[in-house]
């Protein structure tokens, strides 16, 4: 009897998604023992047009990690669609959009501005070239993925049937997905492969939670020396743990950091910024607005603490009438 097939794509994220599945170490060869991987281009020698020849459904399922900004990412997640009985979400930036999501603080148009124009990158363009889609050269013609207004996630492009969150997914969970996978025993469609509960239900610092509004000011993690045993809520710390599932088994926490939240929200929170921000609006002492706002000074970036992995899945989706529409985009 022949194996499931399954595919890997790479789409707008740092490539920690991959490494994830390098980093199954050992575990990866009870992987090859159950699936046979047929389509890899980051690991293996794999085209465009391998993908193209495959038969509709041909791959039991393609983990797609990444966002999407750019026209081939466009193209190729569609052609991964047609030719999976399954698309996963894989990773934090194709679940709810990732760090590349913050981008939709900004215009396409500002963007290229502060990168080829601007001169505060570190590339030399006296000229302020930008690239082109289209390009004539004496050699021939050169094509370029063109670059979308906005970041999206996976499924506001295609059908997306489950979601492995994480940034990178955790090994357990990579494990688990595909050996349900295999068995026949995944959950509904729609649902994500992690469990759903928040990360303060099972860590290890419950004890020290607090209960009601106990803080006048917020800190920074380099800010303070911080107790490795109490609750980092507890110590004026940021940590997103009231409102993100479970699954990671507590990396960060572990390694004495506050959790940042990329395993994203448990089920019923149909905004994870914005439950984050109440749970952690809920914690201060004062309903004064100079000393509220003394307080928020200890958080210099709400928007990329907030919505550091979600801004495209949220209700906001992208900032509006910010200063990059001055170059006539809303």
């Amino acid at each position: 009897m022949s194996k499931p097939q399954i595919g890997f794509y790479w789409c707008a994220s740092c490539g920690g998604c991959e490494e994830a599945v390098v980093d199954l170490a050992e575990s990866i060869l009870k992987v090859i023992e159950l699936v046979d991987i047929v389509f890899w281009p980051c690991a293996m020698d794999f085209k465009r047009e391998d993908l193209e020849a495959m038969q509709p459904g041909q791959m039991a399922a393609c983990f797609v990690n990444g966002a999407i900004r750019s026209s081939e990412q466009r193209e190729m997640v569609e052609i991964c669609r047609e030719k999976s009985q399954a698309l996963i979400a894989f990773g934090s930036c194709s679940h709810t959009g990732g760090i590349p999501g913050l981008a939709n603080l900004y215009s396409r148009e500002s963007i290229l501005e502060c990168v080829y124009n601007d001169g505060v990158m570190s590339n030399v363009n006296p000229d302020g070239v930008r690239p082109q889609p289209h390009t004539d050269q004496p050699e021939g013609s050169i094509e370029l993925p063109s670059w979308d207004d906005n970041v999206k996630t996976l499924d506001q492009v295609v059908p997306v049937e489950y979601y492995l969150p994480g940034c990178p997914p955790p090994v357990k969970l990579i494990v688990e997905a595909v050996t349900a996978l295999v068995e026949g025993n995944l959950p509904p469609v729609g649902s994500v492969l992690a469990p759903d509960m928040a990360m303060c239900r099972d860590c290890p610092r419950i004890d020290s939670k607090p209960e009601e509004a106990v803080l006048s000011e917020f800190k920074r993690p380099h800010e303070i020396l911080i107790d490795p045993e109490k609750c980092f809520l507890a110590q004026g710390l940021v940590c997103m743990g009231p409102a993100t599932r479970c699954g990671c088994d507590h990396a960060c926490i572990n390694g004495n950091m506050p959790c940042t939240g990329c395993l994203g929200p448990v089920s019923h929170e149909s905004d994870y910024g914005g439950a984050i921000l109440s749970a952690t609006a809920c914690l201060t002492t004062s309903n004064n607005q100079e000393e509220v706002t003394a307080a928020l000074a200890g958080i210099p970036d709400p928007a990329g603490t907030f919505y550091r992995y979600s801004l495209p899945a949220s209700m906001l989706f992208r900032r509006v009438g910010c200063r990059e529409s001055e170059h006539g985009e809303s």
